[in-house]
């Protein structure tokens, strides 16, 4: 009779749970307050501990449905969640707003309108909605496939499940920070060092009913895919969202005007510390999607938005000792350990010291008191020296001629400056010096190459030590049951560990390219080489004909890297880990995007002046219709397209290997 009675007022609290939840979610329109809610919630699951019979698959328990695997799916991006450019002061936004004209050939008298967003410190998330109805949530990931998070991101109150609008389009990929405030975050009580932290932490547990446990928020403030959106600007989408029932960012504004930026700016830095929420900046967007289309987007950032970061914190503090730390690339740069200080919420115990020159110039000694500064995500470094505090015990720093490895370091004669660069670095071009090796197989394994997940630095280091790895190849060659041995490892670990190498074992041919560690060739020039040879068999091709003619001609490909690439192939290691790696990756040829095809396996190269676009521009809508651009008149050009006043020399070699010729507005023609 008392079970009967218990059951009775148990399921009476689910079918009041399950009112709420309707009311909150899918119909976006809460019946009570959170606390109310989630006091039910709390109610319905110490009734289940205290009588085991209660069950329920409407339980609060159950209401987020299954639990995320052990390490989340993984899935491609519609359109890839790129990161943005950093401004720090007015020289870096009018040297923005510059390249924006010239990009788009507009006077720089004209008035650009600009949506202004602050920039919540946060965890970003990608929620996809198809009919109206909350279908999957990814986070970032590396930009192009996030993990599946959805289950997580069913717990943020601020996320509706259900929108039911006329104005909702088909499908849309609604983008936003997770976040948490910083009142919630002082009751939480844990390990994690900053809200940031605890964000990402809570929205990634493998329950999400323990996510369900923290006060998460989430702001939205972009779109990725959609069919169906039909409005004009960014300001215009803002009060979309929130007509759809998302909270916005309500600092957001829309100004015009770089002084207007910057009063702005001004004024929310003074408000920062007043807010209930961590900002690092304010995200300046062009207001104008037909101007964010033309302008597209270069390497990992569009070329319409930038981060505007607020200004450094900086503190005093002792240098106890100089030491060096050699890069993947060679590069020797000092590194101060100071006394550890505080500066604006992180512990900071190294700073740049830059080069042997800067501490020439500053008359850097150890034992010395110095400012430090640190901006945003910017490595801190050593201001300024307080020479009125100098010790009688402070010493000059004598910097190394030689690498630990043995070689003579060098400083490289810049052609262009017509200078000895500040930098010295060692010689070395393979896998020969031990310090560099080791910092090009992080770079290998890191989040913008192959992205082994839980393989980080310091795994890295301690394998290096161990010697389970000193060359790229090692990592899919480890003694997995030798690892199992070690302090701080176990099945489980080594399990995950298998898993994330195993996955990485495919791989796309600009990530492969990128991830090598070539000098002068970061992610766009990995993207722009990879898109023009294509395939893997084709880059280790240039190496046995010696034939590097097919770099030259690639556009944006200039003589500094296509020396590198010599450089590389010349070395007999590089070679070794090439051919290696070749065996064991599978490395997937560049994906060739094709729009409408109009100009599909066709090359162009433009000269002269060009009406109503920049040159710039002209490039990116061959490039966004699938053809390519060649930067030398050859047998491989296709169509020499002329401008205003242009270049004879190219004009003769065009007619003479009778390459096409033809005006902008026929070759605009093409394009339809």
């Amino acid at each position: 009779m008392i079970d009967e009675k218990i059951n009775k007022k148990y399921l009476k609290k689910i079918k009041l749970f399950n009112k709420y939840n309707k009311y909150y979610y899918d119909l976006n329109e809460p019946l009570v307050k959170d606390h109310i809610f989630d006091e039910l919630k709390k109610e319905i699951l110490n009734l289940e501990k205290k009588y085991d019979f209660l069950n329920h698959k409407d339980s609060p328990k159950n209401s987020v449905g299954f639990r995320p695997s052990k390490l989340f799916k993984k899935v491609k991006h519609k359109i890839p969640m790129l990161s943005l450019s950093n401004a720090f002061d007015r020289e870096d936004l009018i040297n923005f707003e510059k390249k924006i004209f010239n990009f788009l050939n507009e006077e720089s008298t004209q008035v650009i309108e600009y949506s202004a967003e602050p920039k919540i410190d946060g965890i970003s998330a990608s929620l996809i909605f198809k009919n109206g109805k909350f279908i999957t949530g990814l986070s970032r990931g590396d930009g192009k496939e996030g993990e599946d998070i959805t289950e997580n991101l069913k717990t943020i109150k601020d996320i509706p499940n259900q929108i039911k609008s006329k104005n909702f389009p088909e499908e849309i990929d609604i983008r936003g920070e997770v976040f948490i405030q910083n009142n919630d975050f002082k009751t939480l009580n844990n390990k994690f060092a900053n809200p940031r932290n605890a964000a990402s932490g809570c929205l990634r547990q493998k329950d999400p009913n323990e996510t369900d446990k923290i006060p998460l928020k989430f702001i939205a403030y972009a779109f990725g895919y959609e069919k169906g959106l039909n409005i004009k600007s960014q300001s215009e989408y803002l009060e979309k969202l929130k007509e759809w029932g998302f909270k916005t960012n309500p600092l957001n504004k829309t100004i015009k005007t770089i002084d207007g930026l910057i009063k702005n700016y001004n004024d929310i830095e003074k408000k920062r510390d007043e807010l209930d929420f961590d900002i690092d900046g304010i995200v300046y967007k062009i207001n104008n999607f037909k101007l964010q289309k033309r302008l597209g987007n270069v390497a990992n950032a569009p070329r319409w938005a930038i981060a505007h970061k607020f200004s450094a914190n900086s503190g005093v503090s002792v240098i106890e000792n100089i030491e060096i730390q050699i890069g993947r690339t060679g590069a020797l740069t000092p590194v101060a350990k100071i006394k550890p200080i505080n500066i604006g919420g992180v512990v900071v115990s190294n700073a740049t010291l830059h080069n042997e020159e800067e501490i020439n110039r500053k008359d850097i000694r150890i034992n010395d008191t110095v400012v430090v500064e640190r901006a945003g995500d910017v490595i801190p470094h050593v201001v300024s020296v307080n020479k009125e505090k100098r010790k009688s015990n402070s010493k000059k720093f004598i910097f190394p001629t030689k690498c630990p490895c043995g070689f003579e370091t060098i400083k490289e004669f810049n052609k262009v400056t017509k200078k000895f660069d500040a930098v010295r670095r060692c010689p070395d071009k393979g896998f020969d010096c031990d310090k560099m090796s080791k910092e090009r197989i992080k770079h290998f394994v890191s989040k913008e190459a192959l992205n082994i997940e839980g393989f980080g630095k310091k795994i890295v280091e301690n394998f290096w030590d161990l010697n389970l790895i000193k060359l790229p190849q090692d990592i899919f060659k480890l003694d997995y049951d030798k690892i199992e041995n070690l302090d701080g490892w176990g099945k489980l670990s080594v399990a995950n560990l298998k898993y994330s190498v195993n996955l990485r074992k495919t791989i796309s041919f600009e990530k492969f390219i990128y991830a090598l560690g070539i000098r002068h060739i970061g992610l766009e020039n990995a993207k722009i080489i990879s898109k023009n040879l294509k395939s893997l068999k084709n880059f280790i091709a240039l190496s046995k004909k010696n034939n590097f003619d097919d770099l030259i001609n690639i556009d944006g490909i200039g003589e500094t890297q296509v020396n590198s690439i010599k450089n590389f192939f010349k070395n007999n290691t590089n070679l070794n880990v090439l051919n290696s790696l070749e065996k064991v990756l599978k490395v997937t040829d560049a994906e060739i995007i094709k729009n409408n095809g109009s100009l599909n396996n066709k090359t162009f190269m433009f000269t002269g002046k060009l009406s109503n676009m920049s040159r710039s521009e002209a490039k990116s809508i061959v490039e966004k219709n699938s053809g390519s651009i060649v930067s030398n008149v050859t047998k491989k050009l296709d169509y020499l397209i002329i401008g205003e006043k242009p270049t004879n020399r190219k004009v003769e070699a065009a007619k003479n290997l009778k390459v096409k010729i033809l005006d902008q507005l026929s070759w605009l023609k093409m394009l339809k």
